[in-house]
């Protein structure tokens, strides 16, 4: 997700520093009742400076974190990332000088932005980051679980193909998630010396999933043999699944991967689909839980050094046979997948809490 190649699909620059970010006003402004300072009187200003915002994923994050905000009454500035490090520099000066509490990173280059976000916690901005790792201990990090996540859906992979297969394998390197994901992909591979990785391909630019389909297109005319492909982004697996059926073999291969949202439902559902599981948090939940976090930490509480938000699998045979057309059908039908109880407190609830 960087430039060290970033996790999705991008947009071109805006114009304009200050356009790029929007401001989400917030209920209860007099403060919450039982709160610690500064919550019980109300008027905290925080921000969410974003490495990327488009695409499903990052958009129902930053909508998740705005929900949240509104529910305790914090006065939230969302900084839209364009895949731009010293724009993200820039914008966490900015807020710097907007006398924020609390500043959320989400993703972005730690080698751009580690001494600008020193300088933010020098200032005395609470800092917590969401996939990025700036090697500042006192920064609690926000996460899925991605050894998890990759554990979940190769375990499916193993169980519908077995032990032996040729497959192929989508990856871009740079990316904190998609590294780790890769972790337990080189693990798989050496527990399974029949899987035999026929090739590896991937891209990150404006337009992901069509630049990864003619890739996958070219991929499979020269390696026909591959049955298994591991694409773990929903972009990439989008782009595959388009691909495959450029090729002709939609039929003949299954494709595995990580995060979910309703496009992807579709995706995944459409009639002759290879996209046949995903492992994935709520991103929306996600974003609860990275402001929540933030609070805590405002209010001079703990919420841990890394806080995991827990993922689900979720399979084509699933959807299929609960009739799930959307996330919010996943809400209602997969238990847990709604909610967190991650960086909670006796005063500090979730916006349905």
């Amino acid at each position: 997700m960087h430039s060290r190649p970033t996790y999705l699909r991008l947009l071109p620059l805006a114009g304009l520093l200050f356009a790029a970010s929007m401001h989400v006003s917030s209920a209860q402004a007099d403060g919450i009742a039982g709160a610690p300072p500064p919550f019980d009187k109300g008027g905290v200003k925080v921000a969410l400076i974003d490495y990327l915002s488009q695409g499903d994923y990052f958009e129902a994050y930053e909508a998740g974190v705005a929900r949240q905000a509104k529910a305790i009454g914090v006065d939230l500035r969302i900084f839209q990332g364009k895949q731009d490090a010293a724009q993200q520099r820039d914008q966490v000066e900015q807020a710097i000088n907007l006398g924020v509490q609390g500043i959320i990173i989400s993703h972005g280059q730690p080698e751009s932005l580690k001494d600008v976000v020193q300088k933010a916690i020098d200032a005395g901005v609470k800092v917590v980051t969401k996939d990025i790792d700036l090697g500042i201990p006192s920064i609690p990090q926000i996460s899925q679980d991605d050894h998890d996540i990759a554990r979940q859906v190769l375990d499916q992979a193993l169980k519908d193909n077995g032990t032996s297969f040729d497959a192929g394998y989508v990856f871009v390197a740079g990316f904190r998630p998609l590294e780790l994901r890769g972790e337990v992909w080189a693990d798989v591979k050496k527990a399974n010396s029949g899987i035999v990785e026929k090739a590896q391909w991937g891209a990150v630019d404006s337009t992901t999933a069509a630049t990864v389909a003619s890739q996958t297109a070219a991929v499979l005319r020269a390696h026909p043999e591959i049955k298994v492909v591991f694409a773990p982004y929903d972009e990439f697996a989008r782009g595959v699944k388009l691909g495959a059926i450029e090729a002709g073999i939609g039929d003949k291969i299954k494709v595995y991967s990580a995060d979910i949202s309703t496009s992807d439902i579709q995706d995944i559902r459409e009639a002759g689909s290879p996209w046949v599981a995903t492992s994935a948090t709520n991103p929306s939940v996600v974003g609860e839980v990275s402001l929540r976090a933030l609070a805590l930490l405002i209010a001079g509480q703990d919420p841990g050094k890394v806080v995991d938000v827990k993922p689900f699998l979720i399979t084509q045979e699933q959807l299929n046979k609960n009739d799930i057309k959307s996330i919010q059908d996943l809400d209602l039908k997969l238990p847990g997948f709604g909610h967190s109880d991650q960086a909670t407190a006796a005063w500090l609830q979730g916006p349905t809490q």
